[in-house]
């Protein structure tokens, strides 16, 4: 299920280092997208990145043969052409990830051409004129090695196991969590709080400090927004709150995230009620991070989150998380249609997106 790269070992990481690929407290996501179970949703293309989606167009300048830089507003953002005028990234101001695209052909049920890493810095109008980007950016064009969509199928039904050099298993087939035996929070099925470190079976140092203890009955197990932090934080090395309100970094919950001050807010936040639905879902990108209202017992609370994998076959953007009801990641539709436009369930609850 995973994309065939090779993956790096690394060991775990705490305190101020963030980064093990550019070197201070980013990163940026791409991969070899890859699924090679049937009756899964393929993933083309997403068309935002060319301008003809969303608000905000604007045509890019460019010289022949070489390069072209064009910007874009609602967000804004930097977009690199080649000398085609076909896109090569998409740089959000406030942001580190940066979403690219390059020609693709697969016999894998799932592929996109869109890869999204994390930059060491977050961009800002201009910046593809500093070192850091040039030199990020000279490295990374071109790479090949595992991203966000990479690790984030690493954690499916069916994903094979890895193993770092001390043994630990890092990835594979993840639960949502344990079963629910004792009728408490409210009756669901399967307890949540299984934050990655419980998935790995390893004590983790946060940098505030404190050390995330692994329980037992979660071992293997990743709730939506322990998923999300397996992917951006422990894989591709965000900053990593300890909880929602102690350090820096991405929080622990769906809520905090998305409530935080990380990232630029693409759909913002207007409520939690119906009513509040955001409508202007074509600025989404692959990467983006979206935040739902599923619970009425949670209140005001948001207490689900995803990432955005991009437009499928019949052109109706999908998601990918972990749930409940298939016990774990998934872009299934059991419990809701993996779908962020029309009125499925999923769709008419989202409530916001985040771009870190």
């Amino acid at each position: 299920m995973a994309a065939k790269a090779k993956k790096k070992s690394r060991p775990v990481v705490s305190g101020l280092v963030v980064l093990a690929l550019v070197g201070t407290s980013g990163y940026l996501t791409l991969e070899l997208r890859k699924q090679e179970e049937t009756g899964v949703t393929e993933v083309r293309n997403v068309g935002v990145l060319d301008g003809s989606r969303g608000s905000g167009g604007g045509g890019a300048s460019k010289d022949d043969g070489e390069e072209s830089w064009s910007r874009l507003e609602n967000p804004a953002r930097s977009v690199l052409r080649d000398a085609d005028g076909r896109i090569k990234a998409v740089l959000t101001d406030g942001a580190r990830t940066a979403t690219f695209e390059e020609p693709a052909s697969t016999s894998s049920k799932v592929s996109s051409t869109d890869w999204v890493r994390l930059m060491p810095e977050a961009w800002e109008k201009g910046a593809e004129k500093k070192k850091w980007f040039k030199e990020w950016y000279a490295e990374y064009k071109d790479s090949k090695e595992d991203d966000l969509f990479a690790f984030a199928f690493q954690y499916v039904a069916g994903a094979p196991q890895k193993k770092d050099e001390q043994g630990i298993v890092y990835a594979g087939d993840a639960d949502f969590g344990p079963l629910n035996t004792t009728g408490a929070e409210g009756g669901d099925l399967r307890l949540e709080q299984s934050d990655f470190y419980d998935y790995l079976g390893v004590p983790y140092p946060f940098r505030d400090g404190s050390t995330g203890t692994p329980e037992a009955m979660r071992a293997k197990a990743l709730d939506c927004s322990g998923f999300i932090r397996m992917v951006l934080g422990y894989r591709a090395r965000y900053p990593l709150m300890s909880s929602d309100t102690s350090g820096d970094g991405l929080p622990r919950t769906a809520n905090g995230m998305a409530r935080s001050e990380e990232g630029v807010d693409v759909l913002p936040l207007a409520g939690v009620s119906p009513d509040d639905r955001p409508s202007a879902i074509d600025q989404l990108q692959p990467g983006d991070l979206v935040f739902f209202k599923l619970d009425t017992r949670t209140k005001e609370r948001l207490d689900h989150v995803g990432m955005v994998l991009g437009y499928d076959t019949e052109g109706h953007l999908i998601f990918v998380s972990s749930r409940e009801e298939v016990n774990g990641p998934t872009i299934g539709d059991m419990g809701g249609v993996s779908r962020l436009d029309g009125n499925g369930y999923y769709a008419k609850t989202l409530r916001s997106a985040k771009r870190l």
